[in-house]
């Protein structure tokens, strides 16, 4: 098992739980919808953690990198963050449009950050921090946490 191979299998978690959260919600069902989004935004919010308080540090530290991808990441992950804040304001005024603009956004992000990460990001992390086992071990067990 690469060092990041519980991040690619979280990616698709957190993007079955994001299909079936906004199927819901445009179809009216705030209550389902409403609870597939909490799930979800948990999931993706450990998922961002995760890698910015486990997976980043030990690149950075590895590679001397403190600027470069990483930094893009978590720029990514804060653009990410805020259209998760208008997608739950949204569910709370049960806006259907707002939902849905915010979750397309989400989307067309969530998937190019997710195609970065897998290949680029990640191959440079299973190179440069391939033997510090801590690492793997530590994005397993907070992942499992959610």
């Amino acid at each position: 098992m690469s060092t990041t191979e519980v991040l690619h299998h979280h990616h698709k978690h957190c993007d079955e739980l994001f299909a079936d959260a906004e199927a819901a919600a445009l179809k009216g069902d705030w209550e389902v919808g409403g609870e597939g989004f909490a799930r979800f935004r948990g999931e993706l919010l450990a998922h961002f953690s995760t890698e910015e308080e486990v997976l980043f540090p030990a690149f950075e530290a590895a590679t001397g990198m403190s600027g470069g991808p990483t930094q893009m990441m978590r720029f990514e992950h804060s653009q990410m963050r805020e259209l998760l804040e208008q997608m739950q304001a949204a569910l709370e005024q049960r806006g259907r449009d707002a939902f849905a603009g915010a979750a397309e956004t989400l989307l067309v992000l969530m998937q190019q950050h997710n195609m970065k990460e897998e290949n680029i990001l990640y191959p440079m992390c299973n190179r440069t921090v391939a033997d510090t086992v801590d690492v793997a071990a530590g994005l397993r067990e907070r992942l499992e946490r959610v």
